[in-house]
């Protein structure tokens, strides 16, 4: 008797079924495999099925993940085994990402051949997958490939199960496939591109999911211009370049190089030498570095042989751009040159930012390489599909189906205009995608967030129920998930910019007790008014004003912000006019940042003020904190005392460390009372890798659910929210 095999998860456009055909080979098993709606069915019968089905986990392809292999008898009469033709359209099995070019495909654009120097090389292993994907299953027909018709020679690889590009839907060669121009014309366009990079000039770049402003990382002359033209005077901009290069001007470390080396290719944050010129990451003592991670890419850093910027091309607040009219209307006031092809993007996806921290991977913004990825959702939560729809900032939409949960990818900040649109292609994107029905919407407490708006609209249109998940509870339920949390209690440890609380104010520095359906706040820190509320995120003085009023330090204050109208500010502050009270932690950043003179009066980015205060504490992250508790009364006294005598990076040491022990301090004090040995730790200022490393240090000894998949910020709002709304639906 023989054996129908389903196997589920990430099993299609990865080079499964040439693998599944190779291995009945070897094994002498007769039969059939073929994608469909579920993933991938196996018909086998022969001398070893157990062995059979061993390898299909402990052997599988690179890219593939394998989430379940299910067997049951079936009489099986076949004289061979063969691959069969694709299923019925359907959307039960997990999307391949996009993955970096393979070291096979490397080799090939560099060798003699007819794929030399050629862009678009890819097979199996490599190459793009969600952004051409128009539909499911994932075959030619069904991506933008579809319009290039395939040569004899790439039609015989195609075919061909015992070649690595069998079966591989972006297959094309110079003959049949992509081509590549520059504007202006040029006969070579890699070699003229690289000329004009090296002398100094902005291009932009068609990649994978979207275009690049790119220039000479080496010239100080042209960053200044693309900061110029960009008008993005001090955000750190993303570098590409070859490995060799990377460790000529970054500190790496095996597990650094294992992250960049990963086929998502992510931007990792790394220390640096010093060796580049310091207007790539004003302040900063880290740089975002990416691999080369198309042909394009390495055939363009090989012609240049020096380290690139590689920002994303767009205007400023808007989605990043990826159709070549709209490139050529949009990026012309930046762009000396146009590098482009005409290979369609179906869907814009950012470059992912991850870091090393407290022992492991943590990602920052989840795009490129991750997505459409899936999260597998804690035992014992019911099976029921959900839309979250995350927050405002770092928007996010999560699905949940057949006990996972697709976690989109960074959609940016719906403030925007363009960027909201994009929010609502994504929602329909994934829903057709994935054949996606909702039976319940979650969105964040806060009734003026766009998302949570649109998504209370759509619960009324579909006549579904609303779950409102308070803004921390998500964070905490999204690291709880992550980890696979199934329990009782547990305590969050939530360190944010702001989140609407149950009670009316603005939350973001919290201890929370509770579980996934549930959470009471246990202790906060301190809060204080934002005054000029929404101005008081971007002007880190008038945080810092409050802050040192507070701790009876006003005439501090005078001294450090006499250009400041501080007395209008005081005034608004004591009668309450638009001036909310928070407990954020990420203004308290902001607050120290202005004290010590590091923050400027307007930042020009979110987190700018943090960031700068986290490069000088790191400097010293053995550095004694400052002892205070919740009510911050101490804190901004000892700062007053070392201000004159003491250098601000230790200072800043002093701070951030005193601020995770506190933190730490509190939360055992709440999982010692609850009689709970977990802890989840998130919210955006846990992207400080030292100061999630320091609170960890001082939670040594009790289960610690951290951020890793998920981000920290309000990227993994979404997720947290479905988890909530699992719950709460499970107990209704």
């Amino acid at each position: 008797m023989g054996r129908r095999i389903r196997v589920r998860g990430q099993v299609q456009g990865v080079g499964f079924r040439p693998f599944v055909w190779q291995l009945a080979e070897r094994l002498g098993i007769t039969g059939s495999v073929r994608n469909d709606a579920e993933g991938v069915l196996i018909l086998a019968e022969g001398p070893d099925l157990e062995a059979f089905e061993a390898a299909l986990r402990a052997e599988a392809p690179p890219l593939a993940r394998v989430d379940a292999v299910e067997s049951t008898p079936f009489e099986v009469i076949a004289r061979d085994f063969t691959i069969e033709a694709s299923g019925p359209k359907g959307a039960e099995t997990a999307v391949t990402p996009d993955a970096a070019t393979c070291e096979a495909c490397a080799r090939e654009i560099r060798a003699p051949g007819r794929r030399q120097g050629y862009a678009f090389t890819n097979c199996t292993h490599c190459g793009p997958r969600f952004t051409i994907l128009k539909g499911l299953p994932y075959d030619r027909a069904q991506t933008i490939m579809a319009p290039f018709t395939l040569c004899p020679a790439c039609r015989a690889e195609y075919e061909d199960p015992a070649d690595r590009r069998f079966h591989a839907q972006p297959v094309a060669c110079p003959d049949c496939g992509p081509r590549l121009w520059l504007e202006p014309p040029a006969e070579d366009p890699i070699a003229e591109a690289a000329r004009r990079l090296n002398a100094g000039q902005i291009l932009a770049i068609k990649g994978l999911g979207g275009f690049h402003l790119a220039c000479d990382a080496t010239n100080p002359r042209a960053i200044a211009t693309l900061r110029a033209r960009k008008c993005r005077p001090t955000k750190p901009l993303a570098l590409m370049a070859p490995l060799a290069l990377i460790r000529a001007h970054a500190a790496l470390t095996a597990e650094s190089e294992a992250l960049l080396t990963d086929p998502a290719a992510p931007i990792v944050l790394l220390p640096h030498h010093g060796t580049l010129p310091e207007a790539l990451a004003p302040g900063q003592s880290t740089l975002g570095w990416m691999l080369p991670y198309t042909p394009l890419h390495h055939l363009l850093l090989d012609a240049t042989r020096r380290p690139l910027v590689m920002t994303s091309g767009n205007l400023s607040g808007e989605p990043q751009v990826i159709g070549n009219a709209e490139a050529r209307e949009k990026l012309a006031a930046f762009a000396d040159a146009f590098l482009m092809h005409d290979r369609d993007i179906a869907r814009r996806l950012d470059d992912g930012v991850e870091r090393l921290a407290a022992g492991g991977r943590m990602v920052l913004r989840r795009a490129r390489g991750r997505t459409p990825g899936t999260l597998t959702l804690p035992q014992g939560l019911p099976d029921t599909p959900v839309t979250a729809y995350g927050g405002q900032m770092k928007a996010a939409i999560c699905l949940t189906k057949n006990g996972r949960a697709l976690l989109s990818h960074h959609l940016g900040d719906l403030d925007d205009a363009l960027t909201l649109g994009e929010f609502l292609k994504a929602e329909a994107d994934y829903a057709a995608l994935f054949d996606h029905r909702p039976r319940a919407i979650a969105i964040d407490l806060h009734p003026d967030f766009r998302a949570s708006r649109h998504g209370a609209e759509r619960a009324e249109a579909l006549g579904l129920p609303l779950i409102r998940v308070q803004h921390h509870h998500a964070h905490m339920a999204a690291a709880l998930g992550e980890a696979g949390w199934r329990g009782g209690q547990a305590v969050g440890v939530i360190l944010d910019g702001l989140g609407l609380g149950e009670d009316g104010t603005l939350w973001g520095g919290e201890i929370l007790l509770g579980d996934y359906a549930r959470v009471a706040r246990v202790a906060h820190l301190a809060a204080a008014p934002l005054p000029g509320g929404d101005l008081a995120q971007r002007e880190p003085w008038r945080n810092a004003l409050m802050r040192l009023d507070q701790a009876g330090l006003s005439d501090l204050a005078d001294r450090l912000f006499p250009d400041q109208p501080r007395a209008m500010i005081r005034r608004a502050a004591a009668a309450g006019l638009n001036a909310p009270q928070s407990s954020s932690a990420g203004r308290l950043f902001d607050a120290v940042a202005a004290v010590l003179g590091i923050a400027p009066a307007r930042l020009s980015f979110e987190g700018e003020a943090a960031m700068r205060l986290e490069t000088l504490a790191a400097q010293h992250p053995d550095e004694p904190g400052y002892r205070f508790g919740l009510d911050l009364a101490a804190l901004f006294p000892q700062i007053a005392r070392d201000l004159p005598d003491t250098p601000p990076d230790r200072i800043a040491a002093r701070f951030q460390n005193g601020l995770a022990e506190t933190m730490a301090r509190a939360a055992r004090q709440a999982a010692d009372a609850a009689g709970t040995r977990t802890l989840a730790l998130s919210g955006g200022c846990f992207q400080n890798a030292g100061l999630l490393e320091r609170t960890c240090a001082g939670l040594d000894g009790y289960t610690l659910c951290l951020p890793r998949e998920v981000p920290a910020n309000d990227g993994g709002l979404a997720f947290g929210q479905a988890l909530v709304a699992l719950a709460r639906l499970e107990s209704a």
